[in-house]
């Protein structure tokens, strides 16, 4: 399972992973929105969101590329609009492990993989404490970047 999270300008956009196939993901609706400074609201929208799984999705039809579902949520039309003042986020569960990872922006424009924002959870860790370790970063996150 693998599911996507994006913080921007304080607001949670967290939406449903779908599973095109074996290893192709794609985001999808629905898509909870939230307060990061709404900690229930923010464990609720992570609890329904990982209660969905990956649905099986379509692949798109060849030519064809929608917008990214959290633009329109976000307000914005353009993804290069929403990523610049965003940061991003994965919750993985692998082999009965869960895992966090956080994204930088490489120098491309594209977000790839922190190794420094990457925490890995022991097996048989709860979902519970995987949901209050990510409201944990991303609130920290998102005071880093209100004080820049």
């Amino acid at each position: 399972m693998d599911f996507h999270l994006y913080l921007r300008k304080g607001i949670l956009f967290v939406p449903t992973t779908g599973l095109v196939e074996k290893g192709l993901l794609r985001d999808i609706e629905p898509v909870s929105v939230v307060a990061i400074s709404d900690t229930e609201g923010v464990r609720r929208a992570l609890h329904t969101t990982i209660s969905r799984g990956n649905p099986s999705t379509p692949h798109f039809s060849s030519g064809i590329y929608p917008a990214p579902v959290v633009l329109k949520h976000a307000g914005v039309r353009s993804w290069s609009a929403f990523s610049r003042e965003a940061t991003s986020w994965s919750i993985q569960k692998e082999s009965g492990a869960y895992r966090i990872i956080g994204y930088r922006k490489h120098a491309k424009g594209y977000w790839e993989e922190d190794p420094e924002q990457k925490i890995e959870f022991p097996p048989g860790s709860t979902v519970d404490q995987v949901i209050d370790r990510t409201i944990a970063i991303l609130q920290e996150a998102a005071r880093g970047s209100s004080k820049r």
